[in-house]
């Protein structure tokens, strides 16, 4: 059985994509940072996959925590096939970059684009000696060309950051089976992180061309097929799934 690890699986588009993971067979080591009550209901929701989901409380912005997130899925699943940078913080206030405090700006940093660096370092390892990895990280629309993104400097630059750590990944590990992609979700909100694409149909969105909202089910459709074995030929790209909404530009 392959496993799966994802940070801040438990809630949002990491739930959705969780499931998905879990419907189509594969163990999951879960991280989450706090609300142990959550957990609790998760785990009565995911009961008929308890042998096959492990739940670990932890920090992304902390080296340590991520260290034993990765030892942690390791010891319980004696692999990891697929890792999913889901987590991912971010400054909802719009503000400049002169208005940012050191710690807002480090928290960018350090959860979008150094725990990347520390759960690559502990996990391509492992991924080498099975000659086979999935490695996903998450973008935003057009991240790929370093787009200015006014009153977003932080998330921005960290995820632009982590376009080229992705695509660099991709080269420096294709020989070992594994590969290495961005997905970058469009205009999803509210509930909708949480929905299927059904319920989203039935809702028109007249801010989104294809006339529907994007979903978390749309997310974990396509990181499930960045993830199957058979998608080796895919690796240091950014596939955008916005359904044609201009993100950068509509929600200043």
């Amino acid at each position: 059985m392959r496993h799966a690890l994802i940070t801040a699986g438990t809630k949002g588009l990491g739930k959705k994509v969780t499931e998905e993971f879990l419907l189509n067979g594969y163990s999951v080591t879960v991280n989450y940072r706090n609300d142990n009550g959550t957990i609790e209901k998760l785990k009565q929701e995911w009961k008929e996959y308890s042998d096959y989901v492990q739940f670990v409380k932890g920090d992304v912005t902390k080296k340590e925590d991520l260290k034993r997130l990765v030892t942690e899925a390791f010891q319980r699943f004696e692999r990891i096939d697929v890792l999913i940078l889901n987590a991912g913080p971010y400054i909802f206030e719009r503000k400049k970059l002169v208005d940012y405090n050191d710690e807002e700006w480090e928290q960018m940093m350090n959860g979008n684009l150094n725990s990347a660096f520390h759960l690559l370092k502990a996990v391509i390892p492992i991924m080498r000696k099975q000659q086979f990895g999935r490695i996903i990280t998450y973008g935003f629309q057009e991240a790929g060309n370093a787009p200015g993104w006014l009153y977003r400097s932080g998330f921005a630059a960290s995820k632009v950051g982590l376009v080229s750590l992705t695509k660099t990944i991709s080269i420096e590990e294709a020989e070992n089976g594994i590969t290495a992609n961005m997905v970058s979700p469009g205009k999803i909100s509210g509930e909708m992180k949480e929905a299927t694409i059904e319920q989203s149909t039935a809702v028109l969105d007249e801010e989104t061309p294809v006339g529907r909202s994007g979903t978390g089910e749309d997310i974990a459709r396509a990181v499930l097929f960045l993830c199957d074995p058979k998608s080796g030929m895919i690796t240091g790209t950014i596939m955008e799934v916005t359904g044609g909404v201009d993100v950068l530009h509509q929600f200043r």
